[in-house]
């Protein structure tokens, strides 16, 4: 067991991270076409894709590594989260699912085409076997009727990756995965959602009516939605999450540094217990997600028969890590902390959203029940 970076991942993180300190360290909110193909030219677009196809040809923990670095040279977690997001939940599945003949892998990985994943809707959040939206068989297409709540990307997107239902008789078993592209008829894209944080990722409404998709852009079978969709899950709770892994790095090397530089009543306010002890429970949390991360990362790689529990696991400890880190941050700065400026209370509203997607931690604690036998 090792538990040390082998030298060709070292080189290609601290790689990526001079890149995106160069390129990237901070990208508009919410972050352009110009920004995206700069972070394709880093090759962060396309991590995992296939090298046929512009990417690296990366395996998972390969592909969480440099989204870690991606993370930590960002001031906000907006376009690491945007970029994770399309590559992770949709690229992931078109790029495993898609027929040859779609053409839908091109220009994903270089970032000429950036995709959106729209599953969630108003009644169906957690509880995914509730979808309203559905398909109907029409010829060599399906019609695709409904509306997504909250697709990531889409305001730029120019693919949508969507869910529907096809077959209302069959439960999960009925229900069918989409790679609509943008430009069809009866796809509409609301305006941009205004959030709480992450910011550079635009996020909006996705509304289908009457859209017509022919039969090339489904994405595995009929009926294939629901195991299509817990595969792109798989990839996105093991993976997306490191972000935040880099976002907790840079914020305790800034915490590090004030509690060293900043004084009160005659000394650094690191040498109070109050501070240095907050500051100790900080590494500590983000060295044990960092370990639990990394894990599920590599189950995934040699498909482990533990890697479902594995990466729930993962993904609750580092979301609700970079929560907690969030917070001590904001205290240990004080007033600065609460200020825009500095750029602490950002990393604190970048981190609520992580317990709330790709499952709240409560169906990543039920998936934890399920797979040790309750």
């Amino acid at each position: 067991m090792n538990f040390d970076l082998a030298p060709e991942q070292r080189k290609r993180y601290d790689e990526t991270l001079a890149g995106v300190r160069a390129e990237l360290a901070c990208p508009s909110s919410p972050a352009t076409r110009a920004e995206w193909r700069a972070a394709g030219r880093l090759g962060l677009t396309g991590l995992c894709l296939p090298k046929e196809h512009g990417g690296s040809g990366l395996g998972a923990l390969d592909t969480a590594l440099c989204l870690e670095a991606f993370g930590r040279g960002c001031a906000t977690a907006g376009l690491p989260f945007a970029v994770a997001a399309h590559l992770l939940a949709c690229a992931v599945p078109i790029r495993d699912f898609a027929s040859k003949e779609s053409g839908l892998l091109a220009g994903l990985a270089t970032g000429e085409r950036i995709a959106a994943n729209a599953m969630t809707e108003d009644g169906a959040g957690s509880d995914v076997g509730r979808l309203a939206t559905t398909a109907r068989r029409d010829g060599d297409a399906y019609v695709l009727d409904g509306e997504k709540s909250f697709a990531s990307n889409a305001p730029l997107a120019d693919v949508i990756v969507t869910y529907a239902v096809t077959d209302p008789t069959a439960g999960f078993l009925g229900i069918t995965a989409f790679a609509v592209p943008r430009d069809l008829p009866g796809v509409e894209v609301g305006s941009p959602l205004e959030k709480m944080g992450l910011h550079g990722c635009a996020a909006a409404r996705v509304r289908f009516s009457g859209c017509r998709v022919p039969d090339r852009y489904v994405l595995g079978r009929p009926g294939q939605g629901s195991a299509i969709f817990q595969h792109s899950m798989g990839w996105e709770r093991a993976c997306l999450f490191a972000v935040y892994l880099g976002l907790m790095d840079d914020q305790l090397d800034r915490v590090v540094a004030h509690a060293r530089e900043r004084r009160q009543f005659g000394r650094e306010i690191g040498g109070f217990q109050a501070v240095s002890h907050r500051i100790a429970a900080m590494a500590q949390r983000l060295e044990g997600a960092r370990l639990l991360l990394y894990r599920a990362c590599w189950q995934l790689d040699q498909g482990h028969a533990g890697r479902v529990a594995a990466a729930a696991m993962s993904k609750a400890a580092v979301s609700e890590a970079a929560v907690a880190n969030g917070l001590d941050a904001v205290q240990i700065f004080g007033a600065a902390g609460y200020l825009t400026g500095p750029g602490i209370e950002a990393r604190l509203r970048d981190a609520v959203p992580s317990t709330i997607f790709s499952g709240t931690t409560e169906i990543q604690r039920e998936i934890i029940a399920r797979e040790v036998g309750l």
